[in-house]
């Protein structure tokens, strides 16, 4: 084993063996420095968080001069100018009524408040049947338990836990007419179990960089409230200007009961997320009777320090023009991308916002291995997922470096097609 891995246990990995880590020792902008003074072009943002790069200068700012004040406080009782000024500029920027903020330290957390907030939801209602939820095939909204049980079942990463989770009610997203017509027959029969439906707006993003049309959420939306079903968008990897506006909700005319945000909203900084409710939702938990109240509270939910790499964050947001440089990547990769159907293994391209994806049409594990130290040959930094190479990178990205990792894939690519070829040919010779 690795010097380094003495005591660490790496995510999604089989530690027996391993032994390919990299030590990094500095960020800057778009680029990841290791130990032995090779430098990664970052493409896809660190898990999708550093959305204005590495270093920040105004967010390192503003981190550094709340420290200086005050780290941390608990939010049990008490409250602070950071979390009280994020809260109101969240609220702002989401519109229809979601008002109501509340504060966790991770996006996972944030999917499990949301699920918990609409059972209880009902609960307070006098409807404690009503702790079900419906999801899509393809989900994926993080790896804690309720998370897991709104997740794709056959995902993965999830699979082996399917049996231990609660069961819910998984089906296809309705984009056919057919499908609609299924779909609201699974709502109407199923309405009176059914706490609240969830879903990531616009693209499906750990479950394979799927993009669906804005008319899904909107019929989402309406069937929703047909039936009196609490809807939750997932924002926390589509939120803060990935797919081309603030928000993905924001490309259609629907709206939430409740929206999760997480990732990018300190730019990459620290780790804070959010739960946010509309006034109808927040207003079942008010009262004179005891338990009424949401019954959750995240140790280091509201951090002073994250707080202010938030405010921060946005403040970038408003006087950057942030979502024009989105549209610049956005044209880059629906101009670059299309060479890429050339390939016999390419399945699919396709691009929505700061998200490029190229689907592959048939890949292994062992597969996966190679092209991921393939990349690090070329000295970009790409993680291809289940069968997508896909492409999330910071804003402030330059076009020059942009075209660095699109070349590079290229001959990444050209390299696996010679060695599939190369593969076949000796299956023949053998036989």
């Amino acid at each position: 084993m690795h010097k380094y891995l003495k005591n660490i246990w790496l995510p999604y990995t089989q530690m027996k063996g391993f032994t390919n880590v990299d030590k990094v020792v500095k960020t800057s902008e778009t680029e990841i420095f290791l130990e032995n003074e090779k430098k990664l072009i970052d493409g896809i943002s660190s898990w999708w968080t550093v959305c204005h790069g590495y270093n920040n200068k105004h967010i390192t700012k503003q981190i550094t001069k709340q420290l200086n004040i005050m780290p941390h406080v608990m939010f049990g009782g008490l409250v602070h100018n950071q979390a009280i000024t994020l809260a109101k500029r969240i609220s702002k920027l989401l519109k229809n009524n979601l008002e109501k903020v509340f504060f966790c330290d991770s996006g996972s957390v944030s999917i499990e408040i949301a699920l918990k907030m609409s059972i209880q939801f009902w609960i307070n209602k006098g409807k404690r049947n009503k702790n079900r939820f419906v999801h899509f095939w393809n989900g994926y909204h993080g790896d804690t338990s309720g998370a897991m049980s709104v997740c794709d079942p056959d995902e993965g990463m999830h699979s082996i836990f399917k049996k231990n989770l609660q069961k819910n009610i998984i089906t296809k997203l309705p984009e056919s007419s057919e499908e609609k017509n299924i779909f609201e027959k699974v709502i109407k029969n199923n309405k009176d179990k059914l706490a609240g439906i969830i879903v990531e707006p616009l693209i499906q993003c750990a479950g394979g960089m799927k993009i669906h049309h804005p008319e899904v959420l909107n019929y989402l939306n309406i069937i929703s409230k047909k039936y009196k079903v609490l809807l939750i968008y997932d924002e926390i990897a589509t939120g803060f200007g990935r797919t081309g506006t603030m928000f993905a909700f924001q490309q259609t005319n629907s709206a939430p009961d409740i929206i999760c945000l997480g990732k990018a909203l300190t730019g990459g900084f620290l780790s804070l997320a959010a739960t946010v409710a509309t006034k109808d939702v927040f207003n079942a938990f008010l009262g004179d009777k005891y338990g009424l109240e949401l019954m959750h509270g995240p140790t280091y939910m509201a951090n002073a320090l994250a707080c202010a790499a938030a405010n921060a964050s946005l403040d970038i947001f408003e006087k950057k023009n942030i979502l024009q440089k989105v549209k610049k990547i956005e044209d880059f990769f629906i101009s670059e991308l299309n060479k890429f159907k050339e390939f016999e293994e390419v399945q699919n391209v396709r691009v929505k916002g700061a998200v490029g994806v190229i689907e592959l049409r048939r890949i292994n594990a062992k597969d996966l291995k190679w092209l991921k130290k393939e990349f690090l040959r070329e000295g970009v930094w790409i993680r291809p997922l289940r069968n997508v190479i896909y492409f999330m990178p910071a804003f402030n990205i330059t076009m020059k470096k942009l075209q660095l990792i699109i070349d590079a894939t290229f001959r990444v690519l050209k390299r696996m097609e010679l060695k599939k070829s190369n593969e076949k040919y000796k299956k023949k010779t053998v036989k």
